[in-house]
């Protein structure tokens, strides 16, 4: 696999690359990993639309434009599930807090236990996952499909926490998103759809890894039941109403990895621009290449702006760099549940205190999607005509 530069520029070229092979070619080969650096069947966009460099909205738009909506309808609707789910997470935030609450337990508690470890670190024994663990902590990636293979094993075979499994991957993943990663790995669980948990089967792996390498008989549990919690999360919260930017107000912008396109986005005009430099992900250590990915992008994001972009580590450099400026709001693009959304959060009692609004503004992407993010896909699925007929008007 080549590396990924974390640029706009390099997110078109790579959809540009795809574009002809996200209809027939895409949904027949989709489900195939073959192996490191060797994909060929899927779009590797997912970094890029972690931190929108490019848009959902772009990339549905140019699928759709070569393959028609029939044609298309494979990969748009993966690209609708990623909008899915952070409109579930985005409507029941305790499910998010109830994550982060019991991962920092389990990471003290699990330490540095050698059962963890050597899953990490690609020393369990069962061949194949131990290469996929080492394909992720070294190329930052792994294919769909080994990651469903990978959290089931992880979860039903290996007998360790979830939370700890996502934790994992959020850490290592490029494209590593709260919303996509808590609740995928909340499916394989069978907890996202109570009592509805996927397995991975021997013939399942051998089929579309081409027994790469082969998984011996009896080393994967192929007859686990679901997890169960007692966590009651209970219904579906309306979306969150932010603060909209005021025109009248001088603004400062703060970008985030959330977004990191904001030329495409209603801003007001600013007299400064920043960069939030913060990780958050976990209480342990965010690959390096994660975090390299994370400073590029933004940097790349905010080399469009006529001002210098500083990197902004806490709450009073915030505050200060702002009011520095003469700002009396700080307009971002839109932070959904996460480790960025946490952290505003967090220290918005504080601008306030300094004099200073913080404002977002919500893509109409969004709008459109996640307020049907009530219960499973299917309501989404059967809204995808509509959902782009309204985003094209």
């Amino acid at each position: 696999m080549k590396p990924l530069i974390p640029t706009r520029e390099a997110a078109l070229a790579r959809l540009h690359a795809f574009v002809p092979h996200a209809g027939r070619s895409y949904a027949q080969g989709r489900n195939t990993d073959r192996g490191r650096g060797a994909q060929t069947d899927v779009s590797m966009l997912s970094p890029y639309l972690r931190r929108r460099l490019i848009t959902e909205r772009e990339v549905v738009d140019a699928v759709l434009a070569a393959h028609g909506p029939e044609g298309a309808d494979r990969f748009i609707t993966e690209v609708f599930w990623r909008s899915y789910f952070k409109g579930w997470l985005e409507r029941r935030p305790c499910v998010w807090t109830h994550y982060t609450t019991t991962r920092n337990a389990l990471v003290s508690e699990w330490g540095d236990t050698p059962r963890l470890i050597e899953a990490e670190t690609g020393q369990t024994g069962i061949a194949i996952v131990d290469d996929w663990a080492r394909e992720l902590i070294e190329t930052g990636y792994l294919h769909n499909h080994a990651r469903m293979w990978f959290a089931s094993i992880w979860i039903f075979t290996l007998r360790l926490p979830w939370q700890l499994g996502a934790d994992f991957f959020l850490r290592h993943l490029l494209d590593g998103d709260p919303a996509s990663n808590t609740l995928s790995w909340r499916w394989v669980a069978g907890l996202h759809t109570r009592g509805k948990h996927y397995l991975a089967t021997r013939t399942n792996i051998e089929r579309f890894t081409r027994n790469r390498p082969p998984v011996e008989p009896g080393q994967l549990d192929e007859t686990a039941e679901a997890l169960e919690e007692r966590f009651d999360y209970g219904p579906a919260l309306p979306v969150r109403v932010p603060i909209a930017p005021d025109p009248h107000r001088k603004s400062a912008l703060l970008l985030t990895i959330e977004d990191c396109h904001p030329d495409s986005l209603a801003l007001p005009e600013s007299v400064a621009t920043g960069i939030l430099a913060l990780d958050g992900r976990s209480p342990r250590e965010t690959a390096q290449a994660v975090r390299d990915f994370d400073a590029a992008a933004l940097a790349d994001a905010a080399q469009t702006r006529s001002h210098p972009a500083p990197a902004i580590t806490s709450a009073e450099a915030l505050a200060d760099w702002a009011l520095d400026a003469g700002a009396s709001q700080i307009v971002t693009p839109y932070t959904p549940r996460g480790p960025v959304h946490d952290w505003l959060t967090e220290v918005q009692p504080y601008l306030t205190g300094r004099g200073l609004i913080l404002a977002e503004r919500q893509r109409e992407w969004d709008a459109q999607i996640w307020p049907r993010s009530t219960a499973g896909f299917f309501k989404i699925k059967k809204a995808i005509p509509s959902i782009l007929d309204s985003l094209s008007q």
